[in-house]
């Protein structure tokens, strides 16, 4: 399989600032010793102006807390510290992209044979979908088992790449714990004497990739024959070593661990070509080769489309696109008059045109109280006249009507007679009057009613485009809170921020395991895989500790766990206060 452009660049990148290194190294080696220091500060600069990759937040190292300031100005000490990280971030990135495709392969391999069989033809992309296609109609038809034969192939595709990724992943932890060992073990020797400890630990390293080359060469050799796998071991790893005479010395000189920095340096790089070969050979499909089906879907339906809308476009000499885009225009218009415009300027009228309305709402009123004041005046003369005496003032209307009531029943008995010479007229226009003043008081009420809903009103015939806006709302929420990393916000997020605590916890647990049975190269291994769950928790809550102001605690909690020394019975203390008291790990509904 073909090297990508993008690992081809990268190649070609490291090797110029190896290379650039080497010289540099080479050219201020002819100057004076007295100037090392100035020298070793330059080369220092421009090694890390040259690194292809930006250092990113990991895991800190297991220094003594007291160790820091001793190191401000020994250069040595600082370029070994820069390259201890170099190697921690490469490798702590090496793991990670091993683990997203081991957790791809994985998930596949725990499927049901027909979901095995429609990943190997239909998420491998088009030339693999045509040649499984063609393989299963001809097996189905020659021998009768191309459903099962695919079934076999399906398998030993994805657990070869399971055994491969599970592989590296051992061996790239195992080398994380011996390093982070090593500098545990070497810290308070580096306070206390660096120039005797900085050799020493520069050896170590030297002999950690040796042990590393040894392990991936033997896993190589061991599969080499093995049909079953890809013939991805092409790519040679041999790892430069120190010269014998600079292991023997006590003492070196600035060059020497300038060159010993540089070949770590040089190694590494090496590391991370084989890992970048052997990955991308064993990595899962690109997301547009999974999905290519859906995407040529989308291709020819968006296709079918431009050619529907190039027919009806000007192009071709048709006018319906410029007709639709009118009338919509006119239905955007209208339906922003409707529920946009005019309820929102009406819920403005009633609620800063109160004292107008109010004041329009009293007149109303006195024409209805001249009207009744009329009719009282109406009825306390009729009753008088009838009743031939003075009338209280206090006299209610409805007695009155009382007495105009029954006067009018005896009326009709002659009505015409009534109506020439009699009271029956008088009493019509009382009626009548009494009338005017019931609807004018019901026209007061019901109008009344209409003003107390006004603001209702507007609010239901706003209510299409508050639905509209809401949906909009919620869509565009959802897109800004899609990303479900532990780095992101959300409930998601904090659901992954403490899953990464019972990963850690459990592989905590399978190392002390380990270390029971006395299987010490399998404990390294989960050691080291403990160490690449704290840095993704390292890096996962480290800008939200510190907007909540818990980053100082939480990230000693952190470094404590990775140490080697304590006991696993602390750790398991650390982590359960980590996820009840630290509110960045609270889940949503716990938090205040």
């Amino acid at each position: 399989m073909a090297v990508s452009p993008v690992n081809e660049s990268r190649k070609l990148r490291t090797l110029f600032s190896l290379y650039s290194n080497y010289l540099w190294n080479r050219v201020i080696s002819f100057f004076p010793s007295h100037g090392s220091n100035f020298l070793g500060k330059i080369s220092n600069m421009y090694r890390q102006a040259t690194r292809t990759r930006s250092r990113r937040p990991c895991l800190p190292l297991p220094l003594p807390s007291n160790s820091l300031e001793p190191y401000a100005d020994t250069s040595e000490a600082s370029r070994v510290f820069d390259v201890l990280e170099d190697i921690l971030e490469h490798i702590f990135l090496d793991l990670h992209s091993i683990q997203k495709n081991l957790h791809f392969w994985q998930s596949r391999a725990e499927g049901s044979n027909a979901r095995k069989v429609y990943f190997l033809i239909f998420e491998r992309g088009p030339r693999a979908f045509i040649e499984g296609t063609v393989r299963l109609i001809r097996e189905c038809v020659v021998e009768g088992s191309g459903m099962q034969n695919l079934c076999h192939s399906a398998s030993a595709h994805i657990s070869n790449r399971i055994i491969v990724l599970t592989s590296l992943r051992y061996y790239l932890a195992t080398f994380l714990a011996q390093i982070y060992k090593e500098v545990d073990r070497f810290g308070e020797e580096l306070v206390k004497d660096p120039e005797k400890s900085l050799p020493k630990l520069l050896v170590t390293i030297n002999g950690l990739f040796s042990k590393l080359e040894a392990s991936i060469r033997h896993f190589h050799d061991v599969h080499q024959c093995d049909s079953s796998l890809d013939g991805g071991y092409s790519f040679p790893l041999s790892f430069e070593k120190l010269p014998e005479v600079n292991q023997e010395g006590s003492q070196w000189t600035d060059c020497e661990i300038r060159d010993a920095i540089n070949l770590i340096y040089e190694n590494l790089h090496k590391l991370e070509f084989y890992l970048t070969d052997l990955v991308a050979k064993h990595q899962k499909p690109q997301k547009v080769t999974l999905y290519w089906m859906r995407y040529t879907c989308g291709i020819v339906g968006v296709s079918l489309c431009s050619i529907w809308l190039v027919r009806h476009s000007r192009l071709m000499g048709s006018s319906d696109i410029d007709n639709w885009i009118r009338e919509a225009k006119d239905s955007t218009i209208s339906f922003w008059n409707d529920h946009v415009e005019q309820p929102v300027l009406a819920i403005r009228d009633e609620l800063f045109d109160t004292f107008r309305k109010r004041h329009k709402g009293v007149m109303e009123h006195e024409e209805v109280q001249l009207t009744a004041n009329s009719l009282h005046r109406m009825l306390l003369a009729f009753t008088e006249q009838m009743k031939g005496e003075k009338v209280p003032e206090n006299a209610s209307d409805q007695e009155m009507l009382e007495v105009v009531m029954a006067r009018y029943e005896k009326e009709l008995t002659n009505p015409i007679k009534s109506l020439v010479g009699g009271e029956l007229a008088r009493a019509l226009l009382i009626q009548v009057q009494k009338l005017k003043l019931d609807i004018e008081t019901a026209m007061l009420e019901l109008d009344q009613i209409l003003r107390a809903n006004e603001i209702n009103f507007a609010i239901l015939a706003a209510l299409p485009a508050f639905f509209l806006s809401f949906l909009l709302l919620m869509l565009v929420r959802h897109w800004l809170k899609q990303d479900t990393r532990a780095e992101g916000r959300g409930r998601i997020a904090r659901l992954q921020r403490r899953l990464l605590i019972v990963e850690v916890e459990k592989r905590i647990m399978q190392f002390q395991i380990c270390l029971d049975q006395g299987l010490e190269k399998d404990a390294e291994c989960m050691f080291g895989l403990v160490l690449y769950s704290l840095d993704r928790l390292y890096h996962a809550v480290e800008r939200h500790a510190k907007a909540t102001g818990e980053w100082l605690c939480l990230r000693q909690d952190i470094i404590d766990l990775g140490k080697p020394g304590l006991q696993t019975t602390y750790k398991f203390t650390i982590t359960s206060r980590m996820v009840q008291v630290y509110d960045c790990l609270l889940p949503s509904s716990k938090r205040h």
